[in-house]
């Protein structure tokens, strides 16, 4: 995932190491840096030019570690679009088979509605469910999912 942090701060150490070496080899007062160009004085520039260093580094890491986190949200968002995706898929076959089974308990109701004697047509049979129909014997075929 992440680089190991010693070696990011190797990487900075070593940076500050060339930048004192750089700065050690000063000509005629102007101190050369590691970027290439020119200052003039004294220490303050090689510190300067550490600072610089150390920042970019410092964003460098940051800006890996942003990438990372964005890398990882969009697979685990593309992880739950899929898992989504499938829970939909086996919803919509669900409703499907009910929409069979219901369509077929209708026409078993209708058929024999037609051949019954016994049904009391009140409405408010039908709403609380009282057992009109227990002579019925109805196979119930359930539809595999």
């Amino acid at each position: 995932m992440f680089p190991p942090l010693e070696a990011s701060y190797r990487r900075i150490l070593s940076g500050f190491f060339r930048l004192l070496r750089y700065s050690d080899r000063r000509q005629d007062g102007v101190t050369k840096s590691v970027s290439g160009s020119r200052r003039r004085g004294g220490g303050s520039g090689s510190t300067d030019e550490m600072r610089k260093v150390m920042r970019r580094e410092k964003n460098r890491i940051a800006a890996q570690k942003s990438r990372m986190r964005q890398t990882q949200k969009a697979d685990s968002l593309h992880l739950e679009s899929e898992s989504l995706e499938k829970e939909n898929a086996a919803l919509r076959k669900e409703v499907k088979r009910l929409t069979e089974e219901a369509k077929y308990l209708t026409t078993v109701l209708t058929n024999h509605e037609a051949v019954c004697t016994g049904i009391s047509h009140a409405p408010t049979d039908l709403l609380y469910g009282t057992p009109f129909h227990q002579h019925i014997n109805v196979n119930v075929q359930h539809y595999p999912l």
